[in-house]
Protein backbone atom coordinates (compact mmCIF):
# COMPACT_ATOMS: atom_id res chain seq x y z
CA UNK A 1 0.00 0.00 0.00
CA UNK A 2 2.88 2.35 0.88
CA UNK A 3 4.43 1.68 -2.54
CA UNK A 4 1.24 2.48 -4.44
CA UNK A 5 0.66 5.62 -2.36
CA UNK A 6 4.14 6.87 -3.30
CA UNK A 7 3.50 6.22 -6.98
CA UNK A 8 0.12 7.93 -6.86
CA UNK A 9 1.66 11.01 -5.26
CA UNK A 10 4.42 11.11 -7.84
CA UNK A 11 1.89 10.76 -10.66
CA UNK A 12 -0.16 13.63 -9.26
CA UNK A 13 2.96 15.79 -9.14
CA UNK A 14 3.66 14.88 -12.75
CA UNK A 15 0.18 16.04 -13.75
CA UNK A 16 0.68 19.37 -12.00
CA UNK A 17 4.05 19.92 -13.65
CA UNK A 18 2.87 18.64 -17.02
CA UNK A 19 5.65 16.03 -17.16
CA UNK A 20 6.06 12.33 -16.44
CA UNK A 21 7.56 12.30 -12.96
CA UNK A 22 7.37 8.54 -12.54
CA UNK A 23 10.01 6.28 -14.07
CA UNK A 24 8.39 3.68 -16.28
CA UNK A 25 11.20 1.14 -16.11
CA UNK A 26 14.67 0.23 -14.89
CA UNK A 27 17.09 -0.04 -17.80
CA UNK A 28 19.36 -3.09 -17.56
CA UNK A 29 20.86 -3.52 -21.05
CA UNK A 30 22.50 -6.77 -22.10
CA UNK A 31 25.42 -6.72 -24.54
CA UNK A 32 24.22 -9.85 -26.29
CA UNK A 33 25.58 -11.94 -29.15
CA UNK A 34 23.02 -13.87 -31.11
CA UNK A 35 25.17 -13.68 -34.24
CA UNK A 36 28.74 -14.64 -35.12
CA UNK A 37 30.91 -17.68 -34.29
CA UNK A 38 29.75 -17.78 -30.66
CA UNK A 39 26.02 -17.50 -31.34
CA UNK A 40 25.27 -21.18 -30.71
CA UNK A 41 26.27 -20.80 -27.07
CA UNK A 42 25.15 -17.20 -26.69
CA UNK A 43 21.56 -17.69 -27.81
CA UNK A 44 20.36 -20.07 -25.04
CA UNK A 45 22.01 -17.90 -22.39
CA UNK A 46 20.41 -14.73 -23.74
CA UNK A 47 17.06 -16.49 -24.00
CA UNK A 48 17.24 -17.61 -20.36
CA UNK A 49 18.20 -14.13 -19.20
CA UNK A 50 15.45 -12.46 -21.21
CA UNK A 51 12.78 -14.97 -20.16
CA UNK A 52 13.42 -14.48 -16.45
CA UNK A 53 13.04 -10.71 -16.75
CA UNK A 54 9.90 -11.23 -18.83
CA UNK A 55 8.58 -13.52 -16.10
CA UNK A 56 9.14 -10.83 -13.48
CA UNK A 57 7.43 -8.22 -15.66
CA UNK A 58 4.45 -10.49 -16.41
CA UNK A 59 4.04 -11.97 -12.93
CA UNK A 60 5.10 -9.13 -10.63
CA UNK A 61 5.05 -6.01 -12.76
CA UNK A 62 8.86 -6.11 -12.66
CA UNK A 63 10.90 -5.83 -9.45
CA UNK A 64 9.27 -3.89 -6.64
CA UNK A 65 6.46 -3.03 -9.05
CA UNK A 66 8.67 -1.30 -11.61
CA UNK A 67 9.22 -2.99 -14.95
CA UNK A 68 12.64 -4.07 -16.18
CA UNK A 69 13.85 -3.12 -19.65
CA UNK A 70 16.47 -5.75 -20.48
CA UNK A 71 17.07 -4.48 -24.01
CA UNK A 72 19.79 -6.28 -25.95
CA UNK A 73 22.57 -4.55 -27.90
CA UNK A 74 24.08 -7.01 -30.39
CA UNK A 75 27.88 -7.33 -30.30
CA UNK A 76 28.52 -10.55 -32.20
CA UNK A 77 31.11 -11.10 -29.40
CA UNK A 78 33.20 -8.35 -31.03
CA UNK A 79 35.14 -6.28 -28.52
CA UNK A 80 34.87 -3.17 -30.71
CA UNK A 81 31.09 -3.54 -31.05
CA UNK A 82 30.83 -4.29 -27.35
CA UNK A 83 32.48 -1.00 -26.45
CA UNK A 84 30.13 0.78 -28.89
CA UNK A 85 27.15 -0.87 -27.18
CA UNK A 86 28.44 0.19 -23.78
CA UNK A 87 28.78 3.81 -24.89
CA UNK A 88 25.35 3.69 -26.54
CA UNK A 89 23.54 2.33 -23.48
CA UNK A 90 25.40 3.80 -20.51
CA UNK A 91 23.46 7.06 -20.37
CA UNK A 92 20.37 5.63 -18.70
CA UNK A 93 21.64 2.18 -17.65
CA UNK A 94 21.88 1.14 -14.00
CA UNK A 95 24.12 -1.81 -14.96
CA UNK A 96 26.16 -3.08 -17.90
CA UNK A 97 26.49 -6.77 -18.83
CA UNK A 98 29.46 -7.01 -21.24
CA UNK A 99 29.23 -10.75 -21.98
CA UNK A 100 32.83 -11.20 -23.07
CA UNK A 101 36.06 -11.11 -21.10
CA UNK A 102 37.55 -9.01 -23.90
CA UNK A 103 34.71 -6.48 -23.73
CA UNK A 104 34.82 -6.57 -19.92
CA UNK A 105 38.51 -5.65 -19.90
CA UNK A 106 37.83 -2.73 -22.24
CA UNK A 107 34.88 -1.27 -20.34
CA UNK A 108 36.28 -1.99 -16.85
CA UNK A 109 38.20 1.32 -16.61
CA UNK A 110 35.29 3.20 -18.19
CA UNK A 111 32.81 1.98 -15.58
CA UNK A 112 35.12 3.10 -12.80
CA UNK A 113 34.78 6.65 -14.15
CA UNK A 114 31.14 6.41 -15.25
CA UNK A 115 30.21 4.69 -11.95
CA UNK A 116 28.09 1.94 -13.49
CA UNK A 117 28.22 -1.62 -12.10
CA UNK A 118 29.52 -4.36 -14.38
CA UNK A 119 27.66 -7.62 -13.83
CA UNK A 120 29.65 -10.47 -15.38
CA UNK A 121 28.36 -13.72 -13.81
CA UNK A 122 31.06 -16.37 -13.98
CA UNK A 123 33.29 -14.51 -16.45
CA UNK A 124 35.56 -11.49 -16.82
CA UNK A 125 38.72 -10.54 -14.95
CA UNK A 126 39.24 -12.82 -11.95
CA UNK A 127 40.78 -10.13 -9.68
CA UNK A 128 37.40 -8.34 -9.85
CA UNK A 129 36.79 -10.42 -6.73
CA UNK A 130 38.56 -7.61 -4.85
CA UNK A 131 35.66 -5.24 -4.25
CA UNK A 132 37.78 -2.55 -2.65
CA UNK A 133 39.80 -2.12 -5.86
CA UNK A 134 37.10 -3.03 -8.38
CA UNK A 135 34.24 -1.30 -6.64
CA UNK A 136 32.01 -1.26 -9.75
CA UNK A 137 32.70 -4.79 -11.03
CA UNK A 138 31.03 -8.08 -10.06
CA UNK A 139 31.62 -11.61 -11.39
CA UNK A 140 29.50 -13.55 -8.91
CA UNK A 141 28.73 -16.36 -8.23
CA UNK A 142 32.20 -17.70 -9.13
CA UNK A 143 35.22 -16.60 -11.17
CA UNK A 144 37.62 -18.29 -13.54
CA UNK A 145 40.28 -18.83 -10.90
CA UNK A 146 37.62 -20.54 -8.79
CA UNK A 147 36.84 -22.80 -11.75
CA UNK A 148 40.49 -23.72 -12.32
CA UNK A 149 40.96 -24.52 -8.64
CA UNK A 150 37.85 -26.72 -8.49
CA UNK A 151 38.86 -28.63 -11.62
CA UNK A 152 42.27 -29.38 -10.12
CA UNK A 153 40.60 -30.40 -6.85
CA UNK A 154 38.41 -32.85 -8.75
CA UNK A 155 41.40 -34.35 -10.57
CA UNK A 156 43.18 -34.78 -7.24
CA UNK A 157 40.35 -36.95 -5.98
CA UNK A 158 41.81 -39.73 -8.14
CA UNK A 159 45.26 -39.33 -6.58
CA UNK A 160 48.30 -37.09 -6.53
CA UNK A 161 48.97 -34.98 -9.62
CA UNK A 162 52.73 -35.17 -9.05
CA UNK A 163 54.46 -35.99 -12.34
CA UNK A 164 51.27 -35.87 -14.42
CA UNK A 165 50.75 -33.85 -17.57
CA UNK A 166 47.68 -31.67 -18.06
CA UNK A 167 47.01 -30.09 -21.43
CA UNK A 168 45.26 -26.72 -21.29
CA UNK A 169 43.31 -26.39 -24.54
CA UNK A 170 42.11 -22.81 -24.65
CA UNK A 171 40.72 -20.12 -26.90
CA UNK A 172 43.53 -17.72 -27.85
CA UNK A 173 41.57 -14.77 -26.48
CA UNK A 174 41.54 -12.91 -23.13
CA UNK A 175 38.86 -15.37 -21.95
CA UNK A 176 40.99 -18.41 -22.71
CA UNK A 177 44.11 -16.95 -21.11
CA UNK A 178 42.36 -15.78 -17.94
CA UNK A 179 43.02 -18.90 -15.76
CA UNK A 180 46.69 -19.26 -16.73
CA UNK A 181 48.18 -17.40 -13.71
CA UNK A 182 46.44 -19.72 -11.26
CA UNK A 183 47.00 -22.89 -13.31
CA UNK A 184 50.72 -22.09 -13.45
CA UNK A 185 50.74 -21.60 -9.68
CA UNK A 186 48.88 -24.87 -9.09
CA UNK A 187 51.24 -26.73 -11.43
CA UNK A 188 54.23 -25.49 -9.44
CA UNK A 189 52.57 -26.26 -6.09
CA UNK A 190 51.34 -29.73 -7.00
CA UNK A 191 54.09 -30.89 -9.31
CA UNK A 192 52.20 -31.44 -12.56
CA UNK A 193 53.26 -30.29 -16.01
CA UNK A 194 50.96 -27.71 -17.59
CA UNK A 195 50.88 -27.81 -21.38
CA UNK A 196 49.11 -24.74 -22.83
CA UNK A 197 47.62 -25.36 -26.29
CA UNK A 198 46.00 -22.25 -27.79
CA UNK A 199 43.24 -22.36 -30.40
CA UNK A 200 43.04 -19.30 -32.65
CA UNK A 201 39.71 -17.77 -33.61
CA UNK A 202 40.21 -19.03 -37.17
CA UNK A 203 41.05 -22.55 -35.96
CA UNK A 204 37.98 -23.19 -33.81
CA UNK A 205 36.31 -25.53 -36.31
CA UNK A 206 39.49 -27.18 -37.50
CA UNK A 207 41.68 -28.18 -34.55
CA UNK A 208 43.58 -30.98 -36.26
CA UNK A 209 46.95 -29.41 -35.40
CA UNK A 210 46.06 -29.06 -31.72
CA UNK A 211 44.77 -32.61 -31.45
CA UNK A 212 47.81 -33.94 -33.27
CA UNK A 213 49.88 -32.28 -30.54
CA UNK A 214 47.66 -33.85 -27.87
CA UNK A 215 48.12 -37.30 -29.44
CA UNK A 216 51.88 -36.76 -29.52
CA UNK A 217 52.13 -35.40 -25.95
CA UNK A 218 49.70 -37.97 -24.48
CA UNK A 219 48.57 -35.86 -21.51
CA UNK A 220 46.82 -37.49 -18.57
CA UNK A 221 44.00 -34.96 -18.84
CA UNK A 222 42.77 -32.20 -21.13
CA UNK A 223 41.28 -29.12 -19.47
CA UNK A 224 39.29 -27.14 -22.02
CA UNK A 225 38.59 -23.40 -21.85
CA UNK A 226 36.45 -23.23 -24.97
CA UNK A 227 33.53 -21.20 -26.22
CA UNK A 228 31.20 -21.20 -29.19
CA UNK A 229 32.37 -23.16 -32.20
CA UNK A 230 35.59 -24.13 -30.40
CA UNK A 231 33.70 -26.44 -28.04
CA UNK A 232 32.04 -28.45 -30.78
CA UNK A 233 35.30 -28.58 -32.73
CA UNK A 234 37.27 -29.87 -29.74
CA UNK A 235 34.70 -32.47 -28.72
CA UNK A 236 34.36 -33.91 -32.23
CA UNK A 237 38.17 -34.01 -32.62
CA UNK A 238 38.53 -35.75 -29.25
CA UNK A 239 36.08 -38.44 -30.36
CA UNK A 240 37.75 -38.76 -33.76
CA UNK A 241 41.19 -39.21 -32.21
CA UNK A 242 39.76 -41.58 -29.57
CA UNK A 243 40.91 -39.48 -26.64
CA UNK A 244 39.35 -40.92 -23.44
CA UNK A 245 36.42 -38.59 -22.83
CA UNK A 246 36.45 -39.30 -19.10
CA UNK A 247 39.83 -37.52 -19.01
CA UNK A 248 38.50 -34.31 -20.52
CA UNK A 249 37.06 -31.49 -18.36
CA UNK A 250 35.73 -28.15 -19.50
CA UNK A 251 35.08 -24.86 -17.76
CA UNK A 252 31.38 -23.96 -17.32
CA UNK A 253 31.24 -22.32 -20.75
CA UNK A 254 32.39 -25.60 -22.30
CA UNK A 255 29.48 -27.62 -20.94
CA UNK A 256 26.81 -26.94 -23.57
CA UNK A 257 24.29 -29.70 -24.27
CA UNK A 258 24.10 -29.01 -28.01
CA UNK A 259 27.87 -29.52 -28.42
CA UNK A 260 27.73 -32.94 -26.79
CA UNK A 261 24.62 -33.98 -28.70
CA UNK A 262 26.77 -33.83 -31.83
CA UNK A 263 28.63 -36.92 -30.61
CA UNK A 264 25.91 -38.50 -28.41
CA UNK A 265 27.02 -41.69 -26.69
CA UNK A 266 30.59 -41.24 -27.88
CA UNK A 267 30.83 -38.21 -25.61
CA UNK A 268 30.01 -40.19 -22.46
CA UNK A 269 32.29 -39.29 -19.59
CA UNK A 270 33.05 -35.73 -20.71
CA UNK A 271 32.81 -33.37 -17.76
CA UNK A 272 32.33 -29.68 -17.07
CA UNK A 273 32.56 -27.73 -13.83
CA UNK A 274 29.40 -25.65 -13.37
CA UNK A 275 27.95 -23.14 -10.91
CA UNK A 276 24.49 -23.83 -12.27
CA UNK A 277 22.38 -26.89 -12.98
CA UNK A 278 19.22 -27.30 -15.06
CA UNK A 279 16.37 -28.51 -12.85
CA UNK A 280 13.27 -29.03 -15.00
CA UNK A 281 11.22 -29.70 -11.86
CA UNK A 282 12.08 -26.37 -10.24
CA UNK A 283 8.96 -24.20 -9.78
CA UNK A 284 10.51 -21.34 -11.72
CA UNK A 285 10.66 -23.53 -14.83
CA UNK A 286 6.91 -24.14 -14.73
CA UNK A 287 6.25 -20.44 -14.16
CA UNK A 288 8.41 -19.46 -17.13
CA UNK A 289 6.62 -22.01 -19.30
CA UNK A 290 3.15 -20.82 -18.34
CA UNK A 291 3.72 -17.07 -18.21
CA UNK A 292 6.38 -16.57 -20.88
CA UNK A 293 6.78 -19.49 -23.27
CA UNK A 294 3.12 -20.47 -23.63
CA UNK A 295 2.21 -16.82 -24.23
CA UNK A 296 4.63 -16.57 -27.13
CA UNK A 297 6.92 -14.17 -25.27
CA UNK A 298 10.06 -16.32 -25.52
CA UNK A 299 12.55 -16.90 -28.33
CA UNK A 300 13.47 -20.28 -26.83
CA UNK A 301 12.13 -23.77 -27.50
CA UNK A 302 11.26 -26.70 -25.26
CA UNK A 303 14.48 -28.62 -25.96
CA UNK A 304 16.71 -25.63 -25.29
CA UNK A 305 14.85 -24.84 -22.07
CA UNK A 306 15.97 -28.18 -20.60
CA UNK A 307 19.65 -27.37 -21.13
CA UNK A 308 22.44 -26.10 -18.92
CA UNK A 309 22.88 -22.74 -20.62
CA UNK A 310 19.21 -21.70 -20.65
CA UNK A 311 18.92 -22.49 -16.94
CA UNK A 312 22.13 -20.55 -16.30
CA UNK A 313 20.62 -17.56 -18.09
CA UNK A 314 17.67 -17.67 -15.69
CA UNK A 315 20.04 -17.71 -12.71
CA UNK A 316 22.02 -14.76 -14.06
CA UNK A 317 18.95 -12.55 -14.32
CA UNK A 318 17.79 -13.73 -10.90
CA UNK A 319 21.08 -12.49 -9.40
CA UNK A 320 20.57 -9.08 -11.01
CA UNK A 321 16.96 -8.95 -9.81
CA UNK A 322 18.11 -9.77 -6.27
CA UNK A 323 20.57 -6.90 -6.41
CA UNK A 324 17.79 -4.56 -7.57
CA UNK A 325 15.46 -5.75 -4.80
CA UNK A 326 18.17 -5.32 -2.16
CA UNK A 327 18.77 -1.74 -3.28
CA UNK A 328 15.05 -0.92 -3.39
CA UNK A 329 14.53 -2.27 0.12
CA UNK A 330 17.57 -0.50 1.55
CA UNK A 331 17.03 2.90 -0.04
CA UNK A 332 13.25 2.92 0.15
CA UNK A 333 12.66 3.59 -3.53
CA UNK A 334 11.75 1.53 -6.58
CA UNK A 335 13.57 3.94 -8.92
CA UNK A 336 17.11 3.00 -7.94
CA UNK A 337 20.19 4.38 -9.67
CA UNK A 338 23.51 2.74 -10.55
CA UNK A 339 25.16 3.67 -7.24
CA UNK A 340 22.31 2.16 -5.27
CA UNK A 341 22.42 -0.99 -7.39
CA UNK A 342 26.11 -1.34 -6.56
CA UNK A 343 25.11 -1.52 -2.89
CA UNK A 344 22.43 -4.07 -3.76
CA UNK A 345 24.92 -6.29 -5.59
CA UNK A 346 27.35 -6.02 -2.67
CA UNK A 347 24.69 -7.39 -0.34
CA UNK A 348 23.52 -10.53 -2.12
CA UNK A 349 22.65 -13.28 0.35
CA UNK A 350 21.38 -16.30 -1.55
CA UNK A 351 20.77 -18.86 1.17
CA UNK A 352 19.19 -22.25 0.50
CA UNK A 353 15.96 -20.81 1.87
CA UNK A 354 16.03 -17.79 -0.43
CA UNK A 355 16.85 -19.95 -3.45
CA UNK A 356 13.80 -22.09 -2.59
CA UNK A 357 11.62 -18.97 -2.26
CA UNK A 358 12.68 -18.01 -5.77
CA UNK A 359 11.71 -21.46 -7.07
CA UNK A 360 15.28 -22.36 -8.05
CA UNK A 361 16.07 -25.34 -5.85
CA UNK A 362 19.21 -27.13 -7.02
CA UNK A 363 19.90 -24.62 -9.80
CA UNK A 364 22.63 -22.57 -8.08
CA UNK A 365 24.69 -23.02 -4.89
CA UNK A 366 24.19 -20.60 -1.99
CA UNK A 367 26.55 -17.62 -1.87
CA UNK A 368 26.86 -14.11 -0.52
CA UNK A 369 28.75 -10.97 -1.45
CA UNK A 370 30.11 -7.96 0.41
CA UNK A 371 31.90 -4.73 -0.41
CA UNK A 372 35.18 -6.68 -0.22
CA UNK A 373 33.98 -9.83 -1.99
CA UNK A 374 32.43 -9.19 -5.40
CA UNK A 375 32.64 -12.82 -6.58
CA UNK A 376 30.92 -14.80 -3.85
CA UNK A 377 33.02 -17.91 -4.67
CA UNK A 378 29.88 -20.06 -4.65
CA UNK A 379 31.49 -23.26 -5.78
CA UNK A 380 30.12 -25.65 -8.35
CA UNK A 381 29.25 -29.17 -9.32
CA UNK A 382 31.13 -31.37 -11.75
CA UNK A 383 28.65 -32.28 -14.47
CA UNK A 384 29.08 -35.33 -16.68
CA UNK A 385 27.60 -36.14 -20.08
CA UNK A 386 25.69 -39.44 -19.92
CA UNK A 387 25.12 -39.68 -23.65
CA UNK A 388 21.91 -37.65 -23.64
CA UNK A 389 22.23 -34.97 -20.98
CA UNK A 390 24.46 -33.56 -18.25
CA UNK A 391 24.09 -35.07 -14.78
CA UNK A 392 25.78 -34.18 -11.50
CA UNK A 393 28.96 -36.21 -11.01
CA UNK A 394 30.10 -34.71 -7.71
CA UNK A 395 28.93 -33.11 -4.53
CA UNK A 396 29.34 -29.35 -4.35
CA UNK A 397 32.98 -28.37 -4.77
CA UNK A 398 34.16 -25.12 -3.21
CA UNK A 399 37.26 -23.20 -4.26
CA UNK A 400 40.26 -22.88 -1.95
CA UNK A 401 40.22 -19.09 -2.22
CA UNK A 402 42.64 -18.62 0.68
CA UNK A 403 45.34 -20.39 -1.33
CA UNK A 404 45.24 -17.76 -4.07
CA UNK A 405 44.08 -14.69 -2.12
CA UNK A 406 47.59 -13.26 -2.47
CA UNK A 407 47.36 -13.70 -6.25
CA UNK A 408 44.05 -11.80 -6.32
CA UNK A 409 45.53 -9.03 -4.15
CA UNK A 410 48.71 -8.65 -6.19
CA UNK A 411 46.89 -8.72 -9.54
CA UNK A 412 44.30 -6.16 -8.45
CA UNK A 413 47.00 -3.88 -7.01
CA UNK A 414 49.00 -4.14 -10.23
CA UNK A 415 45.90 -3.27 -12.27
CA UNK A 416 45.17 -0.21 -10.12
CA UNK A 417 48.77 0.98 -10.43
CA UNK A 418 48.83 0.46 -14.20
CA UNK A 419 45.59 2.40 -14.57
CA UNK A 420 46.35 5.21 -12.12
CA UNK A 421 44.65 7.32 -11.03
CA UNK A 422 42.27 4.52 -10.05
CA UNK A 423 39.38 5.28 -7.70
CA UNK A 424 38.87 2.66 -4.96
CA UNK A 425 36.31 2.13 -2.25
CA UNK A 426 38.41 3.38 0.63
CA UNK A 427 35.59 2.69 3.10
CA UNK A 428 35.77 -1.03 2.34
CA UNK A 429 38.03 -3.29 4.40
CA UNK A 430 38.96 -6.91 3.80
CA UNK A 431 36.42 -8.00 6.42
CA UNK A 432 33.29 -6.18 5.28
Amino acid sequence: MKHFTKLAAAAALGTVLGTAAVAQELYTPNLAYRTGPFAATGIPLMNGQADYMTLLNERDGGVGGIRINAEECETGYSTEKGVECYEKTKGKAIVTQPWSTGITLQVLPKTNVDEIPILAPGYGFSPMADGKVFQWAFNMPAGYWDAADMIVQFLEQEGSLEGKKIAFLHLDHPYGKEPLPLLEKLAADKGFELLPIPVGLKEMQNQSAQWLQIRRERPDNVVMWGWGAMNAGAITEAVKTKFPMENMIGVWWAGHDADLKLVGDEGKGYKSISWSFPNPDAPVMQQVKEMVFDKGLSQSNEEEMQGVFYGRGLVMSMILAEGIKNAQDNFGTTEIDATQLRWGLENINLTEERIAELGMEGMVPPFSTSCANHTGHAGGWMLEWDGAKFVKASDLLTPNVDSYADLIASASAEYATSNAPWAMNEECSATN
